[in-house]
């Protein structure tokens, strides 16, 4: 580049990325659309080529776009870590401790550990970011992650904390209706409840259950907290943690003896935060409220 653009052209150049528009970006970061179009102007300027085009849908990223993201993307995570470290008194467990975790672990399991640590700790304020990709904490873009796989990076802290089980469920209103299954072999009587996307997890998972693939779902959908609550509803048979479906007495553990999975957990954060109090606060209560989880 021949010039450097200051930090806003590069937040301004993010929110596009992400909105897919100058009207969206301007809404996201309460400017004009004039501000952001110059915005983009100077960056392209400055990086010498067309970082947009116009298509039907929006704006699309150009080859010179996609490959300044990463870098684009990185800068705006390590600007909020930076605005969120310096929040809080030191010293004290209090400020923002931005958290990633999975949708389930998300919706069933943190919202009453964020309470205890509210609780607790007044001065707290939680961050979470629920999705079932890996977050890097590399880059910052979390603090603290739950992980449902080992990390394997050297400058992050890790603690295994236990595993999940996974297994069989119905609602006893839907086994009235339609009956007990005594086996996989029943299964594909039933109105199965399970993914829409194929994931590398879903497909090792699954080499346990051949017979319970996409086209036998009756309701096909990724998120789980959507899964647990078709089958709280009393929709059919699906998959989900056997301490969330425990808190139901009208849920139904079947199959017990043919199907347990454990889904493994690990509390993981970087090696820099690890001398921070309000850190290591979040991530020891976290790891011990999931370990108890865990073992339940």
């Amino acid at each position: 580049m021949s010039i450097e653009p200051s930090w806003d052209v590069y937040r301004s150049f993010a929110a596009v990325l992400r909105g897919g528009s100058l009207s969206a970006a301007a809404r996201a970061l309460g400017m004009t659309q004039p501000s952001i179009a110059r915005h983009i102007d100077a960056l392209e300027q400055a990086s010498g080529g067309s970082l947009f085009v116009r298509s039907p849908r929006g704006l699309s990223p150009t080859d010179r776009g996609l490959a300044l993201q990463p870098h684009a993307e990185a800068l705006v995570a390590a600007a909020a870590a930076l605005q969120r470290a310096g929040q809080g008194r030191p010293g004290q467990p209090e400020g923002v401790v931005r958290i990633s975790a999975s949708q389930a672990v998300g919706v069933l399991h943190l919202p009453a550990i964020f309470t205890r640590l509210r609780q607790a700790y007044p001065g707290l304020i939680f961050e979470l970011s629920l999705s079932d990709a890996l977050d890097d904490l590399l880059q910052r873009r979390a603090d603290i992650a739950i992980r449902m796989t080992e990390p394997v990076q050297q400058a992050l802290v890790a603690r295994p904390v236990g595993a999940l089980r996974l297994g069989f469920h119905a609602h006893r209103d839907y086994l009235a209706r339609r009956g007990t299954p005594a086996g996989f072999e029943d299964l594909p009587a039933h109105d199965l409840i399970g993914f829409d996307t194929e994931t590398p997890f879903i497909r090792a998972a699954m080499r346990h259950l051949p017979e319970f693939d996409r086209s036998a779902f009756a309701l096909r959908v990724d998120n789980d907290a959507a899964q647990f609550e078709a089958i709280r509803a009393g929709f059919g048979i699906g998959i989900c943690q056997t301490v969330a479906a425990r808190r139901d007495p009208a849920l139904v553990h079947i199959l017990q003896d043919a199907f347990d999975l454990p889904l493994r957990m690990w509390v993981v954060m970087h090696e820099d935060l690890r001398h921070g109090v309000r850190y290591r606060a979040v991530f020891d209560a976290l790891a011990e409220a999931l370990t108890a989880i865990a073992e339940r």
